[in-house]
């Protein structure tokens, strides 16, 4: 399906909502009115997650329970939220770290047990405060305990190494130089973008061509939550970004993604699964012991502003963090590190 690209941002919820329109077939009409309940505080990607975690919880209330009552899902109605008490919901949430559905294994980590956890609150919460149910057992059962996970990055030298890998095609295979030779400076242009500014994937692929400022060295992307935003870039990163734009400006798009900066070898407008796939073919290149992400992307950059900076506020308004807090445990390991070095600073007498 074409996308105008004069309203991308629109475009992708627009899509959103028709997925959630496809997941809410399969739920049980009341829920209709969370989303509806949630949608101006809510992002459409957000929304297709909630659906996705209740047709799962339907899913065990339907097969492991018997508070379905022989009913098919879609035919439940709100009162049987009532129905269900707190140690449901815990058996629920063994239930979630192994199951099979149609002949097929899922398992879930505790992060992702937490996530439906998270979704089922906010759904309970929902019916809760409108006084529709009596009950909310979700919000009496312990939330599962996680554990930290270290952060990956990519150290000084991997960068430059990843950076000189794309610029010189070093060790991809034949077929991979011949599509190299043609996607290099955009290659080079958007990884340099990521690993110096820390945008997300999902930003860059929004970005248009009128979005760049080269004469404030600054570009416009949409932020998390709808919102936008200025993100400033380097002098070092403006010019491979000048690079690919005379080579962008010769290129005929396909009808529909005129706008858009990043192309695809089709002369579409790039996606996040290419930049996720380019980010890993590349990376390999450099290290296998990691697993490099966009993300892990954002974190190196995240983790060299706030070696230079010490500014934990800064890295968290570049990243576009609307909490503070929210940097301070992905960056707390950094932050405890500069502490131990202050330690000595301040003297109490002379020696």
């Amino acid at each position: 399906m074409a996308i105008n690209q004069n309203n991308y941002h629109e475009q992708v919820n627009k899509n959103n909502q028709l997925k959630l329109r496809e997941h809410l077939k399969t739920l049980p009409r009341f829920c209709g009115d969370f989303f509806r309940g949630v949608d101006e505080v809510t992002a459409s990607r957000t929304q297709i997650a909630y659906a996705y975690d209740l047709g799962v919880f339907f899913d065990y209330i339907h097969d492991e329970t018997l508070y379905g009552e022989g009913k098919e899902i879609t035919q439940y109605t709100v009162d049987i939220l009532d129905k269900i008490q707190a140690v449901d919901i815990e058996e629920y949430m063994q239930y979630l770290k192994y199951y099979i559905k149609n002949d097929v294994e899922y398992t879930n980590n505790e992060r992702a047990i937490k996530r439906k956890m998270s979704s089922l609150r906010s759904f309970y919460n929902y019916f809760y405060s409108k006084e529709r149910i009596k009950t909310n057992p979700p919000s009496i059962v312990k939330m599962p305990k996680l554990h930290e996970k270290e952060i990956i990055r990519l150290d000084i030298n991997e960068v430059a190494d990843l950076l000189d890998k794309v610029e010189s095609g070093e060790n991809l295979t034949d077929k991979q130089k011949t599509y190299h030779n043609k996607t290099k400076l955009r290659d080079l242009a958007l990884l340099s973008l990521l690993l110096g500014t820390g945008m997300r994937v999902s930003e860059c692929v929004g970005i248009d061509i009128n979005d760049i400022d080269f004469n404030n060295f600054c570009v416009k992307v949409r932020r998390k939550g709808g919102y936008e935003a200025m993100i400033y870039f380097s002098d070092e990163v403006e010019e491979v970004l000048s690079q690919y734009f005379e080579q962008r400006i010769k290129i005929a798009p396909m009808t529909g993604h005129e706008n858009a900066f990043f192309l695809s070898m089709q002369n579409k407008r790039l996606g996040v699964r290419s930049v996720e796939n380019l980010v890993k073919k590349y990376s390999m290149l450099v290290t296998t012991v990691k697993h490099i992400t966009p993300h892990k992307l954002r974190s190196t950059y995240g983790t060299n502003l706030y070696k230079e900076t010490g500014d934990i506020y800064l890295v968290a308004d570049v990243l576009g963090h609307k909490d503070v807090n929210t940097t301070k445990k992905h960056y707390a390991a950094l932050e405890d590190e500069r502490k131990r070095g202050a330690r000595n600073i301040v003297k109490l007498r002379e020696n």
